[in-house]
């Protein structure tokens, strides 16, 4: 209870600071929204993609789930949360660019990799983060001397472009991007350090952002 009440003052202060003293914003999102970017990040408590960037609300569509993933496109009678709030915000926001933001540590990329311990639920879990089952596969065949950790680490980061090229099986994002009208990023956040890294598909490499 006690955290629920943390969360309650946090709101309080969330009407005094932003939508008591700014009342233009407030009254402008209250007619609607228009972001200019939508960011596919992961549900981990520790990577709040809103504070990271310091945006105000109205900047950021923001989707999480585990291992901030994107699936590929696929046309059957499943539910697909992530494909159905990128179609909202490529088709009707008309965003213009997406961010995949992954991040060091991440226990979605550790399922994958280790799989789920045989005393926890795992059913839904691991069939989700097997989208990333070819990135697994690369690294283990790169990196099969290096230990646990690396193996790791390269997976974010491979998981990451996994999620870019997804992007690309969607018609209409594969549209927009050879059209000029949508770029894409992958950004990756390491906890330990601090630092933001961005993928650059010249070099192939991830590369210290900020």
């Amino acid at each position: 209870m006690q955290d629920i009440q943390k969360f309650i003052h946090g709101f309080r202060n969330f009407q005094e600071e932003y939508f008591h003293e700014d009342r233009e914003l407030f009254d402008c999102l209250k007619k609607g929204q228009r972001p200019k970017v939508v960011l596919i990040g992961c549900s981990d408590s520790r990577v709040d993609p809103s504070m990271m960037v310091r945006s105000e609300p109205g900047d950021l569509f923001i989707v999480r789930n585990v291992a901030n993933l994107v699936p590929p496109c696929e046309h059957d009678q499943a539910y697909h949360g992530v494909s159905a709030a990128l179609e909202y915000a490529v088709c009707h926001l008309e965003v213009e660019h997406i961010i995949v933001l992954g991040h060091s540590n991440c226990g979605g990329i550790r399922s994958l990799m280790e799989g789920i311990p045989s005393d926890k639920n795992g059913e839904y879990i691991s069939k989700w983060v097997s989208i990333a089952e070819r990135a697994k596969q690369q690294v283990l065949e790169t990196f099969s001397d290096a230990s646990a950790e690396r193996q790791a680490k390269a997976c974010e980061h491979a998981s990451i472009l996994v999620s870019l090229e997804n992007l690309l099986t969607f018609p209409w994002v594969r549209e927009r991007v050879d059209a000029g009208k949508l770029d894409l990023h992958g950004w990756y956040f390491d906890i330990e350090s601090g630092n933001l890294y961005s993928y650059h598909p010249a070099s192939g490499e991830f590369a210290l952002l900020v």
